[in-house]
């Protein structure tokens, strides 16, 4: 059998991702005895009858359920739930840690207040009722001052009763400015509502796909779903089912995959273009499709063929122009082809350019709400709250533009845009945000360019974090109203990433409250009943259950006897469904953005004497990038090419290191337009040449000592880059230099 490099190290990589990136990996459970008497704060139970609990995890956007073993009161171990539609059993490494988040040091035991200078991390805890007064004495002063629009809130979801009561009480208040975190849920949104005229999130029938042509998507890496994802990629090698991963990287996933392509970075979007060149000019576009529920292929046609031909498409992506034949023709005559983007896990925007040209490729196959195929899945319809009565005031503040621009005629299309906060506040004086809440979100670590955002932060008066976790922006907060833990509350989650049918979980409280927490929706009712009317009036419920026994009626008993509701017999279409645009059929070419003049390319910052090379973050499944951060458990998982004690190590190809003088486990300085840092060189053969590799989840300030201070923040390094025709991030990577120190 003959084997070439990239052969052998798919092969090694790949291996090592089938025994360690399993969603429960074994070295881990091996050692769970021997690492439980490590950690002093690990509780030992005590004797008592075996109880299970079945809950919803709420650590990353999966919406897995799990079951919970519990030792009398206390919870000892947590597996996934059998039968679950999401995850039917499995389980990844974060939500089997979940149980060291619950018991761990992080935990914010009481209601806090700054007592020294931000991020100094001096406290002094205070009552409810003392706290609680001092959020309404400040949000009072800005309303009576008709600076109500200054109030500010940024969240990890809008769905669900808890992400609406807070997006609620703004309204009531009087302000637009309720903004969500970033992902690739942005994007995929905006290209159903643009080329399908829906309002509807991606889903994908990952189950019944048989050919898989991924670009970038981090499939073992945490996108989408992720236990759900594991198990679909084993499905597809039991099926014979083929996976293409592109990307200049070789991943887990593209190791494990049928084919690597490694394209040159950023240039995704015109290999997509490229391939749609060859099935429209070989007509192997299903025309069934095409001919009867599209509109605009024809302009779009022109352009395709004229702009992306092989050769061209050759020459900018560094795919040879054969292999692009072969793998249009491959994707265009399987019976069930399925496109993927969102690098990573899917935690950045992207370009839209890029979402929409990957998106027709699925049209172009007619695989849009088939088997196999993209569906759109409407969002949840239980809400049905009474619409808001403002008076003069919140009127008057919800007719201000919001501090992101999101919906303003320059960014219509866009429903939110954190990564423009910190400039527009940075930019006016006073701060454009008098009062900043964060609602189960850490943007001081997630927010890109974070010298400018601690400028912006510093200028924001005052500052209240509802975390349940002592991370950086509860660090950098001026006021902590600590949250239950997913464990210790109920809450519907209304999404489960990429799941292809409407889906809704129960979190349920598996154990009482461990401290002085308060349900963040609780919260949220007792300010507004201490604002009095008009605001209170919006909010007739006594208290957080109130809301969900009224929102839900007889369906909750069922919700909490079932854990889940999942509409089984859900197709978005027989057939292929009549699209909502103003056609009423598929759009290549959205009239909406005909002149906005798409890229198929976008830049890193930087410029290339300064910085030769480029740096791109890759995501790891063993390392959490969102707002929560790694326990202890998983952090122990992190090979030494990534972490060795503090040190950072980044990927470089032997021929960019040598061109530098650096060798394997070699200190550098690493420097970027955003800032600086010293790193440790990793030599990979799996990453192209002139490319930095830096993994996402490390370089923490806040957590505990088996987190903090290790390794580098790569959002420190990084900076937006703002995609013209939407308003998103459409950031993939930024210029650098790295040199011996």
């Amino acid at each position: 059998m003959k084997m070439d490099r990239r052969s052998f190290l798919s092969f090694l990589i790949g291996g090592a991702a089938g025994t360690t990136l399993s969603p429960l990996p074994w070295k881990l459970t091996d050692d769970l005895a021997i690492w439980s008497q490590n950690w002093p704060w690990t509780p030992v139970p005590a004797g008592g009858e075996v109880t299970f609990v079945e809950t919803t995890c709420m650590l990353c956007p999966g919406g897995c359920g799990v079951t919970v073993r519990k030792v009398g009161d206390r919870a000892v171990k947590i597996e996934g739930t059998p039968g679950h539609p999401v995850n039917d059993g499995g389980i990844c490494i974060l939500g089997l840690s979940g149980l060291q988040l619950l018991y761990g040091p992080t935990r914010v035991p009481a209601p806090l207040r700054r007592a020294g200078g931000r991020g100094e991390n001096h406290w002094e805890k205070i009552s409810w009722d003392d706290a609680l007064a001092l959020v309404v004495e400040k949000l009072a002063a800005l309303r009576e001052n008709r600076l109500s629009h200054t109030l500010a809130c940024i969240s990890g979801t809008d769905g669900g009763t808890v992400g609406r009561l807070m997006e609620r009480f703004l309204t009531a208040y009087g302000s637009p400015n309720f903004i969500r975190t970033p992902s690739m849920r942005d994007a995929y949104e905006m290209t159903l509502h643009l080329m399908q005229g829906v309002q509807a999130s991606a889903g994908f029938d990952v189950e019944n796909a048989d050919f898989i042509l991924s670009f970038g998507s981090g499939i073992l890496e945490g996108w989408g779903s992720p236990v759900r994802m594991f198990r679909a990629h084993s499905a597809w090698k039991e099926k014979g089912v083929k996976v293409v991963q592109i990307e200049p990287r070789l991943s887990n996933t593209a190791a494990k995959s049928d084919k690597w392509l490694p394209v040159n970075p950023g240039t995704e979007a015109v290999l997509a273009l490229g391939l749609a060149h060859v099935i429209l000019k070989e007509s192997l576009h299903r025309k069934e499709f095409v001919d009867f529920y599209a509109s605009g292929l024809d302009r779009w046609k022109n352009e395709v063929i004229s702009k992306w031909t092989p050769e061209q498409v050759e020459a900018v992506t560094g795919i040879d122009k054969s292999t692009t034949v072969a793998l249009a023709r491959s994707f265009a005559r399987a019976d069930h082809p399925l496109a993927l983007c969102g690098r990573g896990k899917g935690s950045t925007p992207g370009s839209i350019g890029e979402f929409m040209a990957v998106h027709a490729l699925n049209a172009l196959v007619g695989n849009i709400n088939r088997k196999g195929g993209v569906w759109a899945v409407p969002g949840p319809d239980y809400i049905r709250w009474p619409e808001v009565e403002m008076d003069a005031t919140a009127a008057a503040g919800m007719q201000q533009p919001r501090i992101d621009g999101a919906g303003t005629e320059k960014y219509i299309f866009a429903r939110h845009l954190l990564h423009r906060v910190p400039e527009m506040v940075t930019a006016a004086d006073p701060s454009l945000v008098q009062a900043l809440f964060i609602l189960e979100a850490n943007p001081y670590y997630t927010l890109s360019d974070s010298a400018l955002l601690k400028k912006a932060w510093d200028k924001i008066p005052f500052i209240v974090s509802f975390s349940s976790f002592m991370d950086e922006t509860a660090q950098n907060a001026d006021l902590i109203l600590p949250n239950h833990m997913y464990l210790e509350r109920y809450e519907d989650v209304s999404y489960a990433e990429g799941f292809n049918k409407p889906y809704i979980g129960l979190a349920k409280p598996v154990i009482h409250p461990q401290f002085s927490t308060m349900h963040a929706g609780d919260v949220i009712l007792r300010l507004a009943k201490a604002l009095g009317d008009p605001v209170q009036k919006a909010f007739p419920w006594e208290d957080y259950e109130g809301c969900l026994d009224d929102t839900f009626g007889d369906a909750l008993e069922t919700l909490r006897e079932t854990g889940y509701r999942v509409e089984a017999d859900f197709a978005p279409g027989s057939g292929y469904p009549v699209f909502e645009t103003a056609s009423g059929r598929f759009e290549f070419i959205p009239e909406e953005i005909r002149d906005a003049g798409m890229q198929a390319m976008v830049q890193p910052q930087g410029e290339e004497p300064a910085f030769p090379l480029i740096l791109i973050p890759f995501d790891s499944q063993r390392l959490a990038n969102g707002y929560i951060g790694d326990p202890p458990f998983v952090i122990k998982t992190v090979p030494d090419t990534v972490l060795k004690g503090d040190a950072l190590f980044v990927e470089v190809h032997p021929e960019t290191a040598k061109a530098i003088g650096l060798s394997e486990g070699r200190a550098a300085l690493l420097a970027t337009p955003k800032g600086q840092a010293r790193v440790r060189v990793h030599l990979f053969e799996g990453i192209m040449p002139g490319l930095v590799g830096i993994p996402t989840g490390l370089g923490h300030q806040a957590y505990d000592g088996y987190l903090a201070g290790k390794g580098v923040n790569a959002n420190a390094l990084m900076g937006p880059v703002e995609d013209g025709a939407s308003g998103l991030n459409a950031a993939w990577g930024i210029r650098a230099k790295l040199s011996r120190v």
